[in-house]
Parts: C-alpha cells; structure tokens; sequence
C-alpha cells in the first residue's frame, strides 16, 4: 500500500520489530498445551477414584511427559542456549507470564514422570502416596502450562495479539483440550474411557471454535489490525484450523462410534490444532510489520 495523506504512516515504515520466533514457538505452543491438558485430564481422572481408569490415567501422564519435555527442548532451541532457560529461573516473577511459565514448564515434566513411576500402585504405601499427590501436582502445573502462552502473547504491543488479548487464554484453553483429546483418539482405545475422551475433545473444540470467532471480532474493531486473520498466509491457516476443528466435531458427532471415527477426528483435530498455533504465530508477524496496524489501532483509541 503506497503512503497516502489521508492514511499517514511513518514513511511506510514498521513501527514495530516483527516476533523473532520461528517455527519452534508454534510447535511448542502446540506441544505444550497438549501435554498440559493431558496431564490435568490424568489428575481430574485419578480424583474418580475408579481402578478401570489407571491405563488411561498412565496414559495422560506420558503424553504430558512428551510433551512437555519436547516442547521444553523447542522452547531452549529458540532461545539458543540452555544457560538462558535457567537464567529465568533465578527469580520468580507472578507479574511476568515468560518467567512464570518457565516455573510451570520446569514443574511439569517431572511431576509427570514421578507420577508415572509411583502412580496407581495396587498396594497402598508411601509409592501410593507419592504417585497420587505428584498426579494432582502434575494436574496444577499441567492447568497452568496449557494455557499461559494465551497470557503471553497477548501481553505484547503486537496489535492482533494485543487486541485479542481477553479471548487468547480461553482460546489456548480450548485448542489445548481439543489437542489432548486428538492425540488420545488417535492413540488409545478402550470402551471405558472413549465417553469420557469424546466429551472432554468435544467441549475443548467449541471452546477454541467460539473463542476464535470471539477473537475476529476483538480484533475486527479496527478493521486493519484484524486482516492477517483474513489475508495472507495468516488467513489461510486460521480459515484452514476453523474448518478442520469444525469438521473434527462433525465427525465425532457422527454415529457409530467406531475405531475408525475417532481417530479420523482425531487426526482433524490434530491438524485444526496445529493450523491454528500457525495462524496466530504468522498473524502475529503480519500484524507486527503492518505500519497502518498500529497507527490506525492508536488512532481509535484516541
């Protein structure tokens, strides 16, 4: 767009520096969220109390695991050195979400992985005890990690993010949910618990589909800040992620309940999930090099 009197910018030029994160950020958004959701589903299962559950309990755990020990080696990749990771930890800061995270990051993991040595254990002792206090507290730290990166970019200038800043928690909330419920569909099958598994992706895909559509018209309020989430690359991915979390619903919603079925909604709400921590990494860049974002967001505001 050529400067124009009547839309002045300054000389064209960006006002701000675009994100320098790469494709790491996304993927460990998406790992992150995923292993976070599965590791409060695995806590919120253990209080049942129901021994028909402790597989699938097991099961939650590790992916929470994975998760948050790949996503923690993508969050160290980014930042190029180890020393900087733990740099962070030096001090804790309730008012920074980047500090904070880093503690429910740190916590995670290993909560996840004493859990999953002591958990269930048929004789009642002190593995018993150990297992099931370290599943609740792998359930507190998983609550927190699937979601503070909401937190995080919307606390940036990044006029999308800044802008959709009250929505982005909930929608990370609900991508995190509908990321744990896919990888559970497409990797574990029992009688007992694909109820359980089908209502907790379900909820989680309608949360992340209504607070996406809650975020377009957040951003929509100045029309320039919100159209990387309607062009470009950006657009294409967040239309794409709408389209697949939505067919993913359908899918699950669609009788018999076969073997089948779940993991091809599974596999929908794998690729929605992770089209949609795309779209809002590249937005975030589109919006960051849009000189006419910014001013035109600071215009309204006055």
């Amino acid at each position: 767009m050529a400067y124009s009197k009547d839309d002045p910018t300054y000389y064209d030029r960006a006002l701000l520096k675009k994100p320098v994160w790469e494709w790491d950020i996304p993927a460990y958004y998406y790992l992150g969220g995923a292993a976070g959701a599965a590791l409060t589903l695995g806590a919120a299962a253990q209080l049942a109390g129901d021994r028909r559950l402790d597989d699938y309990i097991r099961h939650c755990h590790w992916i929470g695991i994975l998760g948050s020990t790949v996503g923690g080696a993508l969050l160290i990749h980014d930042l190029g050195r180890p020393s900087r990771f733990f740099n962070m930890m030096r001090v804790f800061r309730p008012t920074s979400p980047m500090n904070v995270g880093a503690w429910i990051l740190a916590g995670a993991a290993p909560l996840g992985m004493i859990t999953a040595m002591f958990t269930r254990s048929r004789r009642k002792g002190v593995g018993h005890f150990i297992g099931e206090l370290s599943g609740y507290g792998a359930g507190l730290f998983g609550l927190g990690l699937a979601g503070y990166t909401g937190v995080l970019v919307g606390n940036t200038v990044v006029p999308v993010w800044h802008e959709s800043r009250r929505v982005l928690p909930f929608l990370f909330y609900g991508s995190a949910v509908a990321s744990a419920a896919s990888i559970l569909n497409l990797t574990y099958d029992n009688p007992h618990t694909n109820r359980i598994n089908a209502v907790f992706g379900t909820a989680g895909r309608l949360l992340e589909l209504a607070a996406a559509r809650v975020m377009e018209r957040q951003a929509a309020r100045v029309p320039q800040v919100a159209k990387p989430l309607t062009e470009g690359s950006s657009g294409i991915l967040w239309k794409s992620s709408a389209a697949l979390t939505l067919a993913s619903v359908v899918v699950s919603l669609i009788p018999p309940n076969s073997k089948t079925k779940r993991r091809m909604a599974g596999l929908l709400g794998t690729l929605g999930a992770i089209c949609l921590r795309m779209a809002i990494h590249s937005a975030g860049i589109a919006s960051a090099e849009d000189p006419r974002a910014s001013f035109h967001l600071q215009r309204a505001r006055i």
